[in-house]
């Protein structure tokens, strides 16, 4: 059975970054590709990056795209909402439901507007990297472009979906897991509970 190693990087405006690499086959993904892109890239130096991902486009979680992909040559990624929304630029834009292969994992797509227009989650395996959608114990802080309401639906018919046991890798803080999260996050006092 195929490995999946992640990796936790410390970055500027305390926003984590991933790595997530097949250990078979050494083919990685990076997950919100955040600044100092040095940071991301040592942890990759003896992987093949093959996408470099973000969860949405708020400067803490993309500022190092264009620098980790001239060292990696890994290809960039973004949700289309997010890119008109900032103005930014990627390889390739992201919709719901699509997966990217990378050694011998997939990786879905699931489009969690809210937090930003653009707002992505990641899963591969019962894995799943949300980046503000969902904290453990919050939710990412409200900016302008922020609809909280949005937010509460998209976790609400999206997140909730998935299995209870599902890893949760936020895009600050401690990992948590959905469970954990339906039984102490206050966002979900008076969500129906599931059996």
């Amino acid at each position: 059975m195929a490995k999946l190693g992640i990796v936790k990087v410390r970055l500027d405006r305390d926003v984590n970054g991933y790595v997530l690499a097949c250990a078979s086959t050494k083919e990685a993904v990076v997950v919100d590709p955040g600044l100092p892109a040095d940071k991301l890239a040592e942890q990759v130096k003896d992987l093949s990056v093959k996408y470099i991902l973000a969860t949405h486009c708020h400067p803490g979680h993309v500022a190092g795209k264009d620098d980790l992909k001239e060292l990696t040559g890994g290809q960039t990624a973004i949700h289309s909402s997010d890119a008109k929304q900032f103005l930014r630029s990627a390889d390739r834009y992201l919709l719901d439901g699509d997966e990217l292969e990378f050694g011998e994992f997939k990786l879905s797509v699931i489009h969690t507007p809210g937090h930003t227009p653009g707002s992505v989650c990641f899963v591969v395996a019962n894995h799943a990297f949300v980046g503000d959608t969902i904290l453990a114990g919050g939710v990412g802080k409200q900016t302008p472009e922020t609809d909280l309401r949005r937010q509460m639906m998209s976790i609400g018919t999206r997140l909730l979906r998935l299995p209870l046991s599902t890893a949760l890798y936020p895009g600050h803080g401690p990992a948590t897991s959905l469970e954990r999260e339906l039984a102490q996050n206050p966002i979900f006092r008076g969500a129906p509970t599931r059996a």
